[in-house]
């Protein structure tokens, strides 16, 4: 070993003790006869000593030649340290330096190797080896393999197996666009990097395995945003002969285990709400239930009073934000603003100040009367000092509308807070949806997932109103884990395809495989897919993903370290039959 300790260990104890150290410099502060080196590696930061006189020449020139980012060796005596500093832990002692030698030179850094860099995001993604020596990067990674850890363990305990499924696999057309590979000894044919496991894991379970899981790469040709990478990583788990009930405790547990091992949080109540009964209180179905103002509606005290935006609208609907009657026009302004927002896309606000007087101003008030008003508020449970906001339109629309708008009251009155977490069971998902593009059905999760039994019939009536044995997890409005109790037997899974679209041939074509398998025993099963990368976001308090990755993508989908993607040569081309027009 180039060292004895590493550079976070030393405390006073070991004064007096000869050692040796390797690392990277940090900071150089050279006051003539006196220098002092911060020497960093990723344990923390060791302060170093050399003195004219004291320390050996040859060492004081080397220290002299020192820049930023050198790596060196030294080695010396631990002594306490006349000014201690105790923001860091080794800031009681330091190291008499005895030999300095540097083993590797570096050049000057792009920016500043601190916590608080000066470096933007664009420069720092190209220089990606050196961002990741910050400890704020190297932290945020370091919490990533715990979480990962910790996954195992659990999960190891309950029985489950960790089994490796294929990167290149077949293309099939349901979910985002598959990323493609060239096979270049099958001519004109192609892989398909997975989406996720799925179909390999309910295989996995006709292979009686019971108890599957695998913390797994995954890829999706999809548009980018901040919780969104083209190559991502899932918890994918499946388990054999349970029912809805027993995957939700059983990963109910797991979420526990990594709150309270991780972040020593226990949490509460795991509520379960229907996806309806979401949509219906806060317009989403990954609704942020830390704070309240949910969703009112107000068609039948609303409606036929004379005011034709609200007399046309399929719904009028409305949120109560306590103590917010006091709100200037300035402010009010500003909400009507947000939702008029293309990406929001309200055509207006209606607000009713319940002022403390017990009267009532709004911005529709020669439509309506005092009493009007006062219903209203009733309705909403708003009390004297509340604002009530309200939008109308059509419902679908107007509900995720009404549901953004929430969420901005809620951070704007600072309601969503990043230390308190609320989990949420959303169940009962439409099993299909309505694509008005292609003209047909689409499943909401994926083609396998279960109908409810008592749907099933309506599977040939009445499509639209089929609810799906699925179920997300959802913490403090984002969708952590989804999954669903499978189909196990083909004359369902065709059913379904059929409902899907898909003729007899295409299904077997793309999934006969799977079907075939079925035909052989194939258990009761059903699973849950966790979004591993978001789930360490929460854990470490950021909004984007690209902070746990140890080498991200950007929002086009590049890697500006390596210039990937990239173009490839002309031979490669013909070998794999290709030609680019």
């Amino acid at each position: 070993m180039l060292r004895t300790h590493n550079c976070g260990e030393l405390r006073i104890e070991q004064v007096g003790e000869e050692v040796t150290l390797a690392g990277w410099v940090q900071k150089v502060r050279d006051k003539g006869g006196l220098l002092w080196i911060d020497l960093r590696d990723r344990y923390g930061i060791t302060q170093l000593t050399l003195e004219e006189g004291r320390s050996s020449a040859s060492a004081m020139e080397t220290a002299r030649k020192l820049g930023r980012e050198f790596v060196v060796q030294v080695k010396g005596k631990v002594v306490e340290r006349y000014a201690k500093n105790d923001k860091i832990p080794t800031g009681a002692i330091e190291i008499d330096v005895q030999s300095l030698e540097i083993l590797n030179a570096a050049k000057t850094p792009p920016f500043v190797i601190e916590d608080e860099t000066d470096g933007g995001e664009d420069l720092r993604m190209k220089y990606r080896y050196l961002d990741l020596r910050r400890g704020t990067v190297r932290r945020k990674l370091e919490l990533r393999s715990q979480m990962a850890i910790a996954v195992r363990n659990y999960l190891a305990n309950q029985q489950f197996v960790e089994v490796e499924t294929p990167v290149l696999i077949k293309s099939t057309p349901e979910g985002a666009r598959d990323f493609v590979v060239p096979s270049r000894i099958n001519p004109g044919e192609f892989y398909a990097l997975p989406q996720s496991p799925q179909t390999f894991k309910q295989l996995l379970m006709v292979s009686g395995f019971d108890r599957y899981f695998q913390i797994v790469k995954c890829f999706r040709d999809e548009d980018l945003r901040a919780d969104r990478q083209p190559e991502f990583t899932q918890i994918d788990c499946e388990m054999s002969f349970v029912e809805r009930d027993d995957v939700l405790n059983t990963f109910e547990g797991m979420t526990r285990h990594l709150f309270s091992s991780i972040k020593g949080v226990e949490l509460g109540e795991f509520p379960r709400m229907t996806y309806a009964e979401a949509m219906s209180r806060y317009g989403s179905d990954k609704p942020d239930v830390r704070f309240g103002m949910e969703f009112v509606e107000l068609n039948d005290v609303a409606q036929n009073k004379g005011f034709n935006v609200f007399d046309q609208a399929e719904l009028v609907v409305g949120i109560c934000a306590k103590g917010c009657a006091d709100y200037t026009r300035k402010q009010l302004d500003a909400l009507t603003d947000f939702v008029k927002r293309p990406q929001i896309g309200a055509k207006g606000l209606v607000y009713v100040k319940c002022n403390t007087d017990g009267t009532y101003k709004s911005s529709v008030d020669k439509f309506y009367s005092q009493q009007d008003l006062a219903e209203w508020a009733q309705k909403a449970g708003a009390q004297p000092g509340d604002l009530l906001l309200v939008l109308s339109g059509q419902a679908a629309s107007t509900r995720k509308q009404m549901n953004e708008l929430r969420l901005h009251m809620g951070s704007e009155l600072e309601l969503r807070n990043p230390n308190e977490f609320k989990p949420l069971w959303v169940v009962d998902f439409p099993l299909l949806e309505w694509d008005e593009e292609t003209e047909r059905f689409h499943a909401m999760h994926h083609p396998f997932t279960s109908p409810l039994k008592e749907d099933i019939q309506l599977l040939d009536t009445d499509p639209g109103k089929v609810r799906a044995n699925a179920y997300d997890l959802v913490i403090n409005g984002v969708e952590i884990g989804g999954g669903s109790i499978r189909i196990h037997d083909k004359a369902t899974q065709q059913l379904m395809f059929k409902h899907l679209g898909f003729s007899d041939d295409e299904a077997r074509a793309q999934f006969g495989f799977l079907m075939d398998a079925f035909e052989y025993g194939a258990p009761p099963h059903g699973g849950i897919a966790f979004g591993f990368d978001r789930l360490c976001a929460m854990f470490g308090g950021s909004e984007t993903i690209r902070d746990y990755i140890a080498f991200p993508k950007n929002t086009s989908g590049r890697d500006v370290m390596i210039d990937s993607p990239s173009v490839i040569n002309s031979e490669q081309l013909v070998e794999l039959g290709l030609t680019l027009r």
